[in-house]
């Protein structure tokens, strides 16, 4: 199929699981619409709603995808990977120290060199100021207390704070599929 289109990567869809939520907030789950349109051919999704663009082929017109739905249901995992994102994430993108949301970095609350791992309930976002401040101490030593101590957080815990970072641009076609809520408990 040779589909002529101008908008480059534009148009993408928003992804959603066969109970019609989305497979992640932050990032917010979307595809490319050529991945999106490969994915219907493949029969793998259904179509929830289209955008007023189509592409063409020399047989085919087809409205682009806006919002599709799996046809299988993806059971989501329930513990997350341990990755510098999802840390940030947990700690809501800000310093557990000062609460800065520039120049994040990880902190070991026990320091690596102490034998402190890299792990949820030893990790915490911190700015590289406060970083550097702490050092190789303890938070007793530095007298540095992260504002919330580190735990392994659920994917529910990851999702709930994700909507409170809605993307710059959501397209009208996605609102009724998300539910971004600022008043969110943590």
């Amino acid at each position: 199929m040779n589909v002529h289109v101008n908008p480059g990567n534009g148009f993408p869809a928003l992804v959603l699981n066969a109970d019609f939520r989305p497979l992640s907030y932050y990032p917010l789950s979307l595809w490319s619409w050529q991945d999106t349109i490969k994915a219907v051919f493949l029969e793998r999704v259904n179509i929830v709603e289209e955008y007023d663009h189509a592409v063409h082929s020399p047989t085919i017109a087809m409205k682009l995808p806006s919002v599709v739905s799996l046809k299988t249901y993806v059971k989501p995992s329930s513990h997350p990977a341990f990755t510098r994102f999802n840390v940030f994430l947990r700690d809501r993108f800000s310093c557990q120290y000062c609460g800065a949301r520039d120049d994040l970095t990880f902190d070991h609350l026990i320091p690596r060199s102490r034998g402190g791992q890299t792990t949820w309930a030893n990790v915490v976002a911190a700015c590289s100021p406060c970083n550097l401040r702490k050092a190789n101490l303890t938070p007793a030593e530095a007298k540095m207390w992260p504002s919330q101590m580190p735990m392994q957080p659920s994917v529910q815990h990851l999702h709930r704070n994700g909507r409170l970072f809605p993307p710059n641009y959501l397209h009208d076609s996605w609102l009724d599929y998300l539910y971004w809520d600022t008043e969110l408990d943590p």
